[in-house]
């Protein structure tokens, strides 16, 4: 009995599909980083835009659980683009710090300026918890924006 209700777990955990982080499931670094490239390549199809619908629309290729692609002009720090937090859209937050007074979001801005990719560690709510925890963030530089997926660690 106990192995058939481990084996449930597992099934469902795993139900997302092949790929897929499910909410059952805490997503890895790995995960972010497929889940920007993913962005950038829909991006490079697709035209920003399009992308910018897809955040907006929680589009489960970009939004799983507490993993999601969010979207920022790299000129101007300006959120083009959320799909859990819609009202920092068309906001200029780069100033704006975390819980610990970090401005996240201007280290966000250089390193895709210098880098073009590269990650970043601050404190952000979690939507899954509600609560304020530690977070990295996977940034990946698409011709004038950034795209932004990151985990919470534990």
């Amino acid at each position: 009995m106990k192995r058939l209700f481990t084996g449930s777990l597992l099934c469902l955990a795993f139900a997302g599909g092949s790929g897929s982080v499910s909410a059952a499931v805490e997503a890895t670094e790995k995960d972010a980083i497929a889940m920007a490239e993913r962005g950038a390549a829909f991006m490079k199809a697709h035209g920003k835009e399009e992308m910018m619908k897809k955040i907006t629309a929680k589009d489960p290729d970009f939004v799983q659980g507490s993993l999601y692609v969010d979207m920022r002009d790299i000129k101007t720090g300006i959120v083009l683009a959320h799909p859990i937090n819609p009202s920092i859209v068309g906001k200029d937050l780069t100033d704006v710090p975390d819980a610990n007074g970090k401005k996240y979001r201007r280290e966000i801005i250089e390193l895709a300026q210098k880098q073009g990719k590269g990650w970043v560690n601050y404190q952000y709510k979690n939507p899954t918890s509600g609560k304020i925890e530690p977070k990295t963030t996977y940034i990946l530089r698409v011709n004038d924006v950034v795209l932004e997926a990151g985990i919470y660690k534990k």
